[in-house]
């Protein structure tokens, strides 16, 4: 399926004074991890440009970017195809981020100053502010910065970025209707009380919170996608039978793309 000119991506203007290319790529990335960008969809280039309000040029470069790593593949003279994510590739990322942050949490908060562990405090506000808000796309963006940059303070950055690449390749459906439901918000909370842990000096605590909110992202996403899957697919039918009547993300509409 293609997706439509008209289809409307909650994509954030580029900022002036920024390299557009990484913008664009950044910000498609985290529409895609977030399930705005449906998989087995087809996006053009210019359709997308014309979201950001820039040209297609730096919107093929960030895709490009984006196939790479696995996320997008090119379909010539249409545009650029989502790639999917099984259930066993959501579980076996789960799973090595746990292997990696549960005992690595547990060291920082034995070795870290504390000073640097409070400057987190910020950016674990701005998750929840951002999830209360319902910016997918901005919660994503601060939850990333907060897991990285607390990960960042063990020394290793080849572990970071594991981690970061783990992040780009997940998906993680239905965050609009957790956030309708208030559930993202608890989620984004346990970020909080995972600094209160750490800075309390309670390293098995903090290991235990870093290990729950793994598993509590796991299983309420993947519960999630479940019915992501089967609305998209019921809504896809339905846009067949009206006529392809419709500008929902990710109606199958056909249409020349570039």
């Amino acid at each position: 399926m293609v997706a439509e000119h008209g289809s409307h991506l909650k994509l954030p203007a580029v900022p002036e004074r920024r390299n557009i290319r990484d913008h664009v790529a950044h910000a498609l990335r985290a529409a895609l991890i977030a399930g705005e960008l449906r998989p087995g969809v087809v996006y053009s280039a210019p359709a997308l440009a014309g979201q950001f309000g820039v040209s297609p040029t730096p919107v093929r470069e960030a895709m490009l970017d984006l196939a790479k790593e696995g996320l997008v593949e090119p379909v010539r003279n249409k545009g650029f195809r989502i790639t999917a994510v099984s259930e066993r590739d959501l579980d076996e990322y789960t799973e090595i981020r746990r292997l990696i942050e549960v005992p690595l949490v547990g060291r920082i908060t034995r070795t870290a100053d504390r000073g640097e562990l409070e400057a987190l405090r910020a950016i674990a506000a701005r998750i929840v502010a951002a999830a209360r808000a319902g910016d997918l796309i901005g919660y994503l963006e601060h939850d990333r910065r907060f897991h990285l940059s607390l990960l960042s303070l063990a020394g290793n950055q080849r572990l970071v970025e594991v981690v970061g690449d783990l992040r780009k390749r997940s998906r993680l459906y239905g965050l609009n209707s957790l956030a309708e439901k208030g559930v993202l918000v608890a989620s984004a909370e346990e970020h909080e009380q995972l600094l209160d842990l750490m800075l309390a000096g309670d390293a098995e605590g903090a290991e235990d919170c870093m290990r729950d909110h793994l598993g509590h992202v796991r299983t309420l996403w993947a519960d999630r996608q479940v019915a992501a899957d089967g609305a998209s697919e019921a809504s896809v039918g339905q846009a067949d039978e009206a006529g392809h009547d419709g500008h929902a993300l990710g109606n199958s509409e056909e249409t020349h793309v570039d």
